[in-house]
């Protein structure tokens, strides 16, 4: 219903914001990745948003990135996560850490955040693997340039490599660099 809210930044306390959108004031709850990255009371703000209504509730959710809000909606689908919980995780940990840790398959990242035990994050990494993981390839240290290093960094996690190390292999290769080569590259540089 509510798509993306324009206005003037109101108030902020964690994790909600009061927006004024031409005299009408949103109270919208964000994650912390969002919160973190807005302007100063007073200024513009542009938030992409998510609707929820409950029986006892209405409630918008705001999101600095189309991913973020993507990965809140893939979150909200699994049985047993409700709003609160995705955005824990989204104030957790950042979408392509998120990313990272469903296509490694790595429950222990996500039992890190609060409010995710050890049964709901096998939950998530199996029912959100192929739908977040496999698609964002961007490591948290920094950004893919090509379009094949986001493949490049998938194959050298799901060899053994950290994503730490897999990170530091492709900024050495050139940014044209074919999958396989810049595979066979990144190998030779971990080998050292």
């Amino acid at each position: 219903m509510i798509g993306k809210l324009t206005g003037t930044l109101l108030e902020k306390n964690p994790p909600q914001l009061l927006i004024d959108c031409h005299g009408v004031g949103y109270e919208v709850d964000v994650p912390m990745s969002t919160f973190y990255n807005l302007p100063g009371v007073g200024e513009k703000v542009a938030l992409l948003t998510h609707f929820v209504v409950r029986e006892d509730a209405q409630i918008l959710y705001g999101f600095g990135t189309a991913p973020e809000r993507e990965a809140f909606r893939q979150l909200i689908k699994i049985s047993g996560v409700g709003p609160r919980t995705a955005l824990s995780v989204l104030s957790g940990m950042g979408v392509s850490d998120l990313a990272q840790a469903i296509t490694a398959q790595e429950a222990g990242r996500l039992v890190k955040v609060p409010g995710i035990g050890k049964k709901t994050a096998e939950r998530l990494l199996l029912e959100l693997k192929g739908k977040l993981g496999a698609d964002i390839g961007v490591p948290s240290g920094g950004v893919v340039r090509g379009e094949s290093h986001g493949d490049i960094l998938q194959a050298l996690v799901a060899l053994g490599y950290s994503d730490k190390e897999a990170a530091l292999a492709l900024k050495a290769l050139p940014e044209d660099v074919g999958v396989s080569d810049g595979i066979k590259l990144a190998l030779k540089s971990l080998a050292k």
